[in-house]
């Protein structure tokens, strides 16, 4: 679908969230070099918005200062970075004596929206990481403010710019199945990646959404942006019957357990330099424990999840996430009139191998800003037409760092080319994030609730 089709949806809901976000790449493009303050300066905030863009976007970006609660972890970040900006415990106060162009927000999900209306209500664009909030209220305070102050959000979905799934995003538009009528979508993620979650803040629906909203954010967006239409309900279905409460013992973290030994979850933070110093070493500011047991009895959060989505255009999508696999990749496979696609990441089988060890750090190599890459392996896409008794066979190159690639391609946009053409939509912007957030909300109420719930209950517009 054009995406001029795609705007053009039916729904007053998508219509009026469409409104306005054109114009955000736009005034991105205005000036060459950015002043831009960042709060929130945890892993992500100091890594990849952090010192990457100090060591590569450095003639594109200007830090005038950075934020956060903790201020031991702040002169820590200020220092990894290697930038000389004031630093900040009160944002308001940053915003008002460093007077930045752009705010870039990666603190606690459930804190986006504070932050992101903040700045715009002062005048001030945002680039926020997914997702853009965690639940319909905020989701609304946000759309409200956005049109209130005509000012901008862009939302960073770097899943999009990855080659792998852009070259599927590219057969879809090009129609080569026909009309897709269904889709069928299964992320798996590892029990070295899947327990993180369930060690830190995002184990806490108050915090982070739930899975639903803080991984699963990305998924749907992919979906949206795939399919190319709005989605217009929700039925979900889902636990929490491995971490949490289910564990067979408990401690108050991995470092001061007393079953180190028996229980296959335990964390050595010890071992991760960049954890002790940014997390363990300021643990007196904020009293937050990196590496918490992943058996708390009050977690709150699913770990297995399935849903169906029914979109404006009739599609209709089998989801499922989960968090205690052997091995970390996803299934998709779409069905048209006139035949089907298939892909997978990272299925091990799919090569005839697994390997242990390449689990274990497998989240750390695509979260890492490595070198540009020479792929020496590749993504494999089957486009099977009806009636014919042959398929095509499609190689995609392979990214191992920042997302499949997907990272360095989104900030190059962004910051070396934002001239360049986006004919298959790559930029997200708020109607992105908000219909992203939404289907995890409307998931979270299905679950609450027993029913299918549809995305205009939750947000009006």
């Amino acid at each position: 679908m054009q995406r001029r089709d795609f705007l053009k949806s039916t729904s007053l809901f998508a219509a009026t969230l469409a409104a306005g976000q054109a114009s955000a790449f736009n005034l991105w493009k205005s000036a060459a070099n950015k002043r831009v303050a960042l709060v929130g300066t945890g892993v992500r905030g100091s890594s990849l918005w952090g010192k990457n863009l100090v060591e590569n976007y450095g003639e594109e970006v200007t830090f005038v200062g950075l934020c956060d609660i903790n201020p031991g972890r702040l002169e820590t970040v200020r220092e990894y970075m290697g930038v000389d900006c004031p630093t900040y415990t009160d944002f308001d106060k940053m915003v008002s004596e460093t007077r930045p162009e752009w705010v870039i927000v990666t603190t606690m999900d459930s804190t986006h929206s504070e932050f992101i209306i903040k700045s715009l209500e002062a005048g001030v664009n945002v680039i926020t990481e997914k997702p853009m909030t965690t639940d319909a209220e905020k989701c609304q305070a946000i759309l409200d403010a956005q049109k209130k102050t005509g000012g901008e959000v862009l939302v960073t979905f770097n899943y999009r710019h990855s080659p792998h799934n852009t070259a599927i995003k590219q057969l879809l538009h090009d129609d080569r199945v026909g009309k897709v009528t269904s889709v069928d979508f299964h992320w798996y993620l590892n029990v070295y990646h899947g327990a993180s979650y369930f060690r830190r803040w995002h184990a806490y629906v108050e915090n982070s959404g739930s899975l639903w909203v803080h991984k699963a954010t990305h998924h749907f967006d992919l979906l949206n942006w795939w399919v190319g239409a709005t989605p217009v309900e929700v039925t979900a279905y889902g636990a929490l019957e491995h971490y949490g409460k289910n564990g067979p013992f408990r401690g108050a973290s991995c470092r001061t357990c007393d079953h180190k030994a028996e229980c296959p979850y335990f964390w050595d933070i010890t071992k991760d330099k960049r954890a002790m110093e940014l997390y363990v070493d300021n643990e007196e500011y904020d009293g937050y424990i990196r590496d918490s047991c992943v058996f708390r009895e009050d977690i709150d959060i699913w770990d297995k999840m399935s849903a169906q989505i029914l979109y404006d255009n009739g599609v209709v999508v089998n989801y499922s996430l989960t968090t205690y696999s052997p091995y970390e990749g996803y299934r998709i496979a779409f069905n048209g009139h006139d035949g089907r696609i298939d892909s997978w990441e990272d299925i091990p089988y799919q090569r005839g191998e697994y390997n242990e060890e390449e689990q274990a750090d497998l989240h750390k190599a695509e979260m890492s800003f490595g070198k540009e890459e020479t792929p020496t392996e590749f993504h494999e896409i089957i486009v099977h037409e009806n009636f014919e008794p042959d398929f095509e066979s499609i190689k995609v190159p392979k990214y191992r760092y920042g997302h499949g690639g997907g990272d360095r391609r989104m900030l190059d946009y962004l910051f070396v080319k934002p001239d360049a053409a986006d004919p298959l939509g790559h930029m997200a912007g708020t109607r992105d994030g908000a219909l992203s957030v939404l289907i995890g909300v409307a998931a979270r109420k299905s679950l609450a609730e027993r029913r299918t719930v549809r995305i205009d209950e939750l947000v009006k517009v």
